[in-house]
């Protein structure tokens, strides 16, 4: 494998070089970072603690807050403190580890809203068969093949940038380490290489959105034999998930699906899935779905009730 001898650290472009507007930046980001974490943590112990929300679909929504808090993590804190810094420095090994995290826990939601959907569609087109294939043990193992499945992607992904030679120029027209802009920096022709790595991320998603849009046709299709209460409950759980998906694979779709060519709204599609995506996600499952209002609500109540005795 070819090593990077020369360039120690990449210097990030980041979003603006106005002071003002990096305050602006920092206090937007901070806002929304906060409301990520307390969002997806506050879904998590309610999942756990919460003797209510032990179906498929809820030990499934618990791995997509975990994936998004981390998948966040992985940027917003970097970003924040970039904004605020006159040199917007990252070394070599810190930007190789902030690829791995972006496609470990990226892939990860990926593959978990595939989950979902199977979950749903057993539900609602095998219904008599869902205690039988969504048993707890099916979906333990479906989870732990999900984090084998990130594991690899991510680390094929750095495998393929690892080979890269960097020995000029260090500037990375970006706000975080991605594979699209390393590959403008590396002293070699990189063709080969952004096919691989389009035949990765892009297979990935293109096909998890269109394997999730067959499911939805199928679920949307089996909801005409059932009763309108019925149907307008299972609607509402699928639109939240129908909304999530579109926001997490459209963007990547156009990140990763194409030649290695830069478009000026690049960097605010890739703000879009890696801050604002995991920012609304808890809001979307929360506003939308009555069970996990009905669960927070008498979480905190107990918790009140039991710190006033």
């Amino acid at each position: 494998m070819q090593q990077n001898k020369s360039v120690t650290e990449f210097i990030m472009i980041g979003l603006t070089q106005d002071p003002i507007n990096q305050k602006v930046v920092f206090i937007i980001f901070f806002i929304l970072y906060t409301g990520t974490m307390l969002g997806n943590l506050l879904i998590i112990v309610t999942i756990k603690c919460s003797q209510t929300l032990g179906s498929p679909m809820y030990f499934f929504l618990f791995y997509l807050s975990f994936a998004d808090a981390c998948f966040s993590t992985s940027i917003a804190p970097k970003l924040m403190v970039d904004v605020l810094s006159s040199k917007k420095v990252i070394s070599y090994r810190d930007c190789m580890t902030q690829v791995f995290a972006l496609h470990l826990f990226g892939c990860m939601e990926v593959l978990v809203l595939l989950l979902m959907a199977l979950d749903r569609y057993v539900a609602i087109c095998k219904p008599l068969r869902y205690p039988t294939v969504m048993r707890r043990q099916v979906c333990n193992i479906l989870i732990i093949f999900a984090w084998i499945g990130s594991f690899i992607h991510a680390t094929t992904q750095n495998a393929l940038v690892l080979q890269l030679p960097f020995c000029g120029p260090n500037l990375i027209d970006h706000y975080c380490c991605d594979l699209q802009p390393l590959l403008k920096l590396a002293c070699m022709d990189t063709y080969i290489i952004n096919l691989q790595l389009v035949s990765n991320s892009g297979v990935v998603c293109s096909s998890s959105l269109f394997l999730l849009t067959i499911s939805y046709m199928l679920i949307l299709r089996s909801l005409r034999k059932y009763n309108v209460e019925a149907r307008k409950k299972a609607l509402s759980t699928c639109t939240s998930h129908i909304i999530v998906v579109i926001m997490s694979l459209v963007p990547c779709i156009f990140i990763y699906t194409r030649p290695p060519v830069t478009f000026p709204v690049d960097k605010m599609v890739t703000i879009f899935y890696t801050i604002t995506t995991p920012f609304l996600n808890p809001f979307i499952y929360t506003l939308r779905n009555s069970d996990v209002k009905n669960a927070m609500r008498k979480l905190w109540s107990t918790k009140i009730t039991s710190e006033l005795r």
